[in-house]
């Protein structure tokens, strides 16, 4: 990575590092335990994990640490609302399997167009391999099918994979908050090397969008949650893009 660009890396860091912590986190560390322990314990999920570790390019923001990440809170998510459904036991179990299957393979076609869609082809062809069935894979591709932003959702969601498809939505767009300057951007930078004239040009859009998605957030719990995590992005963005014209812009 372009040296400047480290810098402001650096500084992007600081500035999340004061930012506090998600209140999603603070309110629901139970939930947040279950699924990272389901995650290392699982047989599906690991050896789902582990595919991915060797499929997965880990560059443009989209590797292996933002899959983790998103399957953690998905299935974290997923807990919750399956709690305020009244869901037994044995549903929400495989529910967080499903939920955490979807966060692994939602961005496995993340560099084609149209990848939402192609990823959750894809997805269908190798979960066939595993132990979940015709109607618990339809689930997963529905979810990842439905998992971009701005896109209309497309039918096929009946009421179980309606959860499962807005627990990975939402989990995916936390990530836009704080991870968002720590790592996905800079990850994107390092991939693209724009000229910082260029970086700055489309700095303002995707502000813009980080605003516009703040509204976004499907299932109970995520719109509950949801816009912190974008507040806190958008405050690190907005003193970093200061702090990117006085000191590097427009030094004196």
């Amino acid at each position: 990575m372009d040296p400047v660009y480290l810098e402001i890396r650096r500084i992007a860091r600081q500035i999340a590092a004061r930012q506090p912590q998600p209140d999603f986190y603070i309110d629901h560390p139970e939930e947040v335990k279950a699924s990272h322990h389901f995650y290392r314990s699982d047989a599906t999920v690991v050896r789902l994990r582990r595919k991915m570790a060797q499929c997965l390019e880990d560059d443009f923001g989209h590797g292996m640490g933002h899959v983790e990440k998103v399957a953690l809170d998905a299935g974290a998510l997923t807990i919750v609302e399956s709690r305020l459904k009244g869901h037994g036991e044995e549903q929400a179990r495989r529910s967080l399997l499903l939920a955490q299957c979807a966060g692994l393979l939602h961005d496995i076609c993340r560099k084609e167009k149209f990848h939402a869609e192609k990823g959750a082809q894809k997805a269908g062809e190798i979960l066939q391999r595993y132990p979940l069935s015709d109607d618990e894979i339809q689930r997963v591709c529905s979810a990842i099918r439905n998992h971009e932003a701005f896109a209309p959702v497309k039918a096929s969601r009946p009421r179980p994979s309606g959860m499962i498809s807005d627990c990975l939505y939402d989990a995916d767009k936390f990530r836009w908050g704080p991870d968002n300057f720590n790592h996905t951007l800079w990850d994107m930078v390092d991939y693209l090397n724009p000229p910082l004239s260029s970086f700055m040009d489309h700095y303002p859009k995707g502000m813009a969008m980080l605003k516009k998605i703040r509204a976004t957030f499907r299932s109970q719990t995520g719109r509950r949650y949801g816009p912190q995590f974008i507040d806190i992005g958008i405050a690190i963005g907005e003193e970093l893009y200061r702090i990117i014209l006085s000191d590097f812009v427009n030094p004196t």
